[in-house]
């Protein structure tokens, strides 16, 4: 396998194309499986439609079915409808049942019958019971194609069974003892099962404390077992029965998929990060947030309203009007993403959360501390119209909205998860206007009851 920098990855690319616009399949087969698959998905995405109709002729199916299962699913449907339809049907064939699973699930239900009815018995039976499970769960990423052992077998069995079947495994760095109601009750890795004697059996060198998932766990929970044990696969569980594993390749998807979830969710714009999609769709996602927090903007545009006659009144409090809202929404986010990621890493549980909100409180005290020693002494030399009072009045509510709105921004994702919701919900523009309408509101209060000492 080549090691390529970019200027020889540009150049050796370069070369694998003219052989395709040469139609030499002894040299491109020699070029293009020389490369890493993952810049064999590079090449094919970078390519003519004409060059890929080239490279299905010079790929066997079952060497494309390698490169398939690692293309994105709209890649993936784009590609499987340029194929011939016995062509697709090998590669899907040639797939393991987890990524046949998920790719069929992206497909209408003729069509997913289509290839399922051109799939051995047993092999679409498997793919089947991966579709039946709930998107987003350990049943639904795991895969069945792992090798599992009995407690009474010996090494030397085991070891003969690995040269046979490890072919057709997703992996066999661990190997799952299961009894005879196909029960978990132990787990061997590779290297304990190397070092040990040939004839010693298996239930003397299992481990038994087996740490597993069930088929209904969430995704994300599956996730953050496999980082807190550093395991490369996690075996599924229905009942006690093995029924699969998940490996360390599916929990880095599924870290991308729930990292691009979240986000999307904190920046109000869920399902129109993907830059793949139209303009008018992201549009289409988006307007009902915007259109939410234009509403609530409405609220804040309320409150400024109602303190009409201190603003008459001393105009120059208008002037520190965009760093109350900016300093209270940012201060709100800051405390949004601490709490969101502590929940989504586990770091955050129901016996730290008066611990972390404690925390959070003193930093919300301490940062509106700092900001409004500062402006007392900034403000009086910027705008010496207004004085010490003005400068007072500005930092005292600057104190008292910075504290305010770290809580807002670590108890509402506490909130909403308790209602079962992805606390990832609680959005930094939505957060944001809250502590906008509360800081406005606190900063004219103030500044109203002590209207009669600042120069009018």
């Amino acid at each position: 396998m080549v090691r390529l920098d970019q200027q020889n990855r540009e150049n050796y690319t370069k070369q694998i194309i003219q052989t395709l616009v040469d139609a030499n399949l002894t040299d491109f087969r020699e070029l293009f499986f020389e490369l890493h698959p993952t810049d064999q998905i590079d090449l094919l995405n970078s390519v003519t439609k004409k060059q890929r109709s080239v490279i299905y002729k010079f790929v066997k199916p079952e060497e494309f079915a390698e490169i398939f299962q690692g293309l994105e699913v709209d890649k993936q449907k784009l590609y499987i409808s340029e194929l011939q339809q016995n062509y697709a049907i090998d590669v899907i064939n040639n797939m393991p049942y987890d990524d046949i699973a998920d790719f069929l699930g992206e497909l209408s239900e003729a069509t997913k019958e289509l290839y399922l009815s051109k799939m051995k018995k047993e092999e679409a039976e498997e793919v089947i019971q991966l579709l039946k499970y709930d998107d987003q769960t350990a049943g639904a990423i795991m895969t069945t194609e792992y090798i599992s052992v009995s407690s009474t077998d010996t090494v030397v069995n085991v070891m003969g069974r690995l040269r046979l079947e490890a072919p057709e495994a997703e992996t066999i760095y661990y190997l799952y003892v299961v009894d005879e109601q196909l029960k978990l009750v132990g787990v061997v890795s590779l290297r304990d099962l190397i070092i040990a004697p040939l004839e010693q059996k298996i239930e003397e060198i299992m481990l038994t404390r087996v740490r597993s998932v069930e088929t209904h766990t969430d995704q994300e929970e599956v996730a953050r077992v496999m980082r807190k044990y550093d395991f490369l696969a996690i075996p599924v569980t229905a009942q006690g029965k093995l029924v699969g594993i998940v490996t360390i390749d599916d929990i880095m998807d599924v870290v991308e998929e729930e990292t691009e979830e979240d986000f999307g969710e904190i920046s109000a714009t869920r399902g129109s990060i993907d830059a793949n999609i139209s303009s008018f769709s992201a549009a289409k996602k988006r307007a009902p947030w915007i259109i939410m927090l234009m509403f609530l903007g409405l609220i804040t545009a309320g409150v400024i309203g109602e303190f009409e006659e201190t603003l008459e009144a001393v105009i120059i409090l208008a002037v520190f009007i965009p760093l109350i809202m900016d300093s209270a929404g940012n201060t709100g986010t800051q405390a949004l993403a601490v709490v969101v990621r502590g929940l989504a890493l586990g770091s955050v549980d129901n016996s730290s959360i008066g611990k972390m909100l404690k925390r959070e409180f003193g930093t919300g005290l301490l940062l509106g501390l700092f900001c409004a020693i500062t402006l007392l002494i900034v403000i009086p030399f910027v705008y010496p119209e207004g004085g010490l009072i003005l400068a007072g009045i500005v930092g005292v509510s600057l104190f008292f909205t910075l504290s305010f709105s770290t809580m807002v921004g670590a108890t509402v994702p506490l909130i909403i998860r308790k209602l079962n919701i992805d606390p990832a919900v609680a959005s930094g523009p939505f957060i944001t206007t809250i502590n906008d309408i509360m800081g406005l509101i606190i900063y004219f209060s103030i500044a109203t009851a002590l209207l009669d000492y600042l120069p009018q």
